[in-house]
């Protein structure tokens, strides 16, 4: 009876044990597939997160791509204008420089027309002028005879009775160097009104040599430094317009330029300086020109070619 009963006892205890654990394995097998199940799910979120992310990057790099491309196409946009406005700039400042050129040139060449006309009539006028005094100097004073007769004045030696007598014959003309050279002599000495009356008998007696273009010259340059520049003006349009091709032409052209200046006549006096610079350039009286025409800020136009 007692071995029934001990061996009873390790069977019961084998049975509960084996029903805790079957009771204990359903539940924990339960668990087990929950798990895997989530994390499959998981997996998958992660996969698909994966996907979207590699999705996002291919697509950030190409609109990265589009907006570099479009960068660069915008600076390339903007070098193209900016060398387009300045060739325009460029192409507008040398026709605008081209017509100011061709403008100066037109107005240069009406004032020389207007000028070689005022010249013409002053030459003509000088030439009218000089037929009077010749025709004055050719006609002899009446020399008294006894009786109360008057008979012309007796001809040089050596000439018939009667014949009209020379210039000479009805007063002596004085040398023309020797008269010139003491003019100057005297005017770089200040005696001005001596060498005044020297010049004027250059012009007087040689009006149409071309020492007396340069007595004209020297009787402005008197006028001039006593501030008589009216005077002066007329002596030296006389050189200007009678003896244009004298050495003190451009001397001549500088002074009258100047003196205007200083009478208030602006516009004459730059005028006088353009032509001086155009018509004489590589003379020292044309840098002083430059010079006093760039110190008033006035543009000078470039001679004419």
């Amino acid at each position: 009876m007692h071995r029934v009963r001990t061996t009873r006892n390790p069977l019961l205890a084998a049975a509960a044990l084996g029903l805790l654990f079957v009771s204990s394995a359903a539940p924990a097998h339960a668990a087990s597939k929950e798990i895997v199940e989530l994390q499959t799910q998981v997996q998958q979120l992660t996969d698909m997160v994966q996907r979207l992310q590699s999705t996002l990057d291919t697509r950030m790099g190409v609109l990265q791509h589009l907006a570099e491309q479009t960068a660069d196409e915008a600076n390339q946009m903007t070098t193209a204008v900016n060398a387009l406005e300045q060739k325009l700039s460029t192409q507008s400042d040398a026709a605008n420089g081209k017509m100011d050129t061709v403008s100066g040139q037109v107005q240069s060449l009406n004032d020389s027309v207007d000028e070689l006309k005022a010249r013409i009539a002053k030459l003509d006028k000088s030439l009218q002028d000089l037929q009077a005094q010749l025709q004055n100097m050719q006609s002899p004073p009446a020399v008294a005879q006894p009786g109360g007769v008057a008979t012309p004045a007796p001809g040089p030696a050596g000439s018939p009775a009667g014949a009209p007598p020379t210039p000479a014959s009805t007063q002596q003309a004085p040398p023309l160097q020797e008269t010139l050279q003491a003019g100057v002599r005297d005017f770089n000495a200040g005696r001005y009104q001596v060498a005044a009356g020297e010049f004027q008998d250059v012009v007087h007696y040689y009006p149409l040599d071309d020492q007396a273009g340069t007595a004209q010259f020297y009787l402005g340059e008197i006028a001039y430094q006593q501030q008589n520049y009216t005077d002066a003006i007329g002596f030296y349009n006389q050189v200007l317009d009678a003896f244009s091709g004298n050495a003190k032409a451009p001397a001549a052209q500088l002074h009258k330029g100047l003196a205007l200046l200083a009478t208030n006549k602006k516009d004459e006096g730059i005028h006088e300086l353009r032509l001086l610079i155009q018509r004489h350039p590589q003379t020292p009286e044309a840098r002083v020109a430059r010079s006093k025409l760039n110190g008033m800020g006035v543009k000078i136009t470039a001679p004419a070619h």
